[in-house]
């Protein structure tokens, strides 16, 4: 089953919130209502561009592991990978509500398995926040061998993790495979041997961004 996605501008998830506020920000209007129309639009501006999904060139570097989310660095860290319990390189991007919420695949690869885990939404940026909050994992594993865990992490806001892959999917880089809604974090584990190509507070672009390179 494979999730490919056409980038239709604003992100499929989002399409009800669209309709129902500019329907309710055009009958207010219509009705003359125009104090309480104004800030309905702003609502529906904010949505339009929370839910905002262009498209990215993926980079053509086959060693690259790609941003899969938008956001500022967090993390870079040797770290404990707790899915596949082994040592890994670290590397957590933090997403607030301006930025875009559509999870992209680091690298290219068969999901090999998911875990979903019920939890708590501490703010994101949090490092407890990666093992607090809910989240869900995939484990990705490339043609030559290398693993991958891709976490998505609701946050304080965040209600919703969306995952449109599950085991035997295969994954292209910069595919769009998840999203999560208002505001979150998504953390990659790689081998301890990967290069980490961002540092702590730099900004990511997802798919566009090479955050690591296998080594």
């Amino acid at each position: 089953m494979n999730h490919r996605y056409p980038h239709p501008i604003i992100a499929r998830e989002g399409w009800l919130f669209v309709a129902i506020s500019s329907g309710a920000a055009l009958a207010l209007s219509l009705a003359g209502w125009w104090l309480a129309a104004l800030p309905v639009w702003f609502v529906v501006v904010f949505i339009v561009q929370f839910f905002r999904d262009p498209p990215r060139v993926v980079p053509s570097q086959p060693d690259a592991v790609l941003s899969p989310a938008d956001g500022r660095v967090v993390v870079v860290e040797k770290a404990r990978d707790p899915y596949l319990d082994r040592d890994a390189l670290k590397i957590s991007v933090f997403m607030n509500v301006f930025n875009v919420h559509s999870n992209r695949s680091p690298v290219n690869g068969t999901v090999r398995n998911k875990w979903y885990h019920a939890g708590s939404f501490l703010n994101a940026a949090l490092a407890k926040a990666s093992l607090e909050n809910e989240r869900n994992a995939l484990h990705i594993a490339t043609a030559n061998g290398v693993d991958v865990t891709c976490v998505q992490i609701a946050g304080l806001i965040a209600r919703r993790i969306l995952c449109y892959v599950g085991p035997g999917d295969t994954l292209a880089r910069g595919q769009r495979y998840g999203f999560i809604r208002f505001g979150s974090r998504v953390d990659i584990y790689l081998p301890p041997t990967a290069r980490p190509r961002v540092a702590v507070g730099d900004m990511a672009k997802a798919t566009s961004t090479i955050i690591a390179e296998i080594a």
